[in-house]
């Protein structure tokens, strides 16, 4: 079968310009692809869009599943009224031609659960209804990623296989107890 010829072009989200230390899927996304019409372009190749692990790598991922925390867009947080407005006002000043990992990790995060606290607190019922509807669709990886997420953040990011045992074994009684305790953190991610 003969595919008709076709150019795009290779960009992570994470290069896009932006006042938040990495570029997300927020304005400048919708900018880029507004361009690639504009060219006749017809593919966007991204690297991978997971959440990175050690050395920030998108090809050293927590998840086959899970997206990027960081692309998420901190202006749309605002819009729905997950962060108040204020909260974007006063940003550190990250390079602006390259990524800074631990300062913008430490600044996005912590708006994120600040937003994930909000939404707990006072989303609508439809936000609600949506947000447990894509929980329960995506159950069979979400909760497995979330629980271990949390675990890593318990253990001050060690590396699983250093963890107490029981958890390493995934004994029922030790999940149990760390889904308990870590409910929150679980919630979050």
């Amino acid at each position: 079968m003969e595919q008709p010829r076709s150019s795009g072009v290779l960009l992570h989200p994470t290069s896009f310009p932006g006042r938040y230390g990495i570029g997300d899927l927020g304005r400048e996304a919708f900018r880029f692809v507004d361009f690639l019409i504009a060219a006749k372009q017809s593919l966007w190749q991204v690297l991978p869009l997971g959440p990175t692990g050690y050395g920030d790598s998108p090809y050293a991922s927590f998840s086959s599943h899970a997206g990027n925390p960081l692309l998420l867009d901190l202006e749309q947080l605002v819009q729905q009224g997950d962060l108040p407005a204020d909260a974007l006002n006063d940003i550190p000043c990250f390079p602006a031609d390259r990524v800074d990992y631990g300062p913008v990790i430490e600044f996005k995060m912590g708006l994120l659960r600040q937003a994930a606290r909000q939404f707990a607190q006072d989303a609508s019922p439809e936000r609600r209804h949506s947000f447990a509807a894509f929980c329960e669709t995506k159950q069979h990886w979400l909760d497995d990623y979330a629980l271990f997420m949390a675990l890593k953040s318990a253990h001050q990011d060690a590396i699983w296989n250093t963890w107490e045992l029981e958890l390493v074994q995934r004994k029922p009684a030790a999940l149990a107890r760390w889904q308990k305790e870590l409910k929150d953190e679980i919630h979050f991610h």
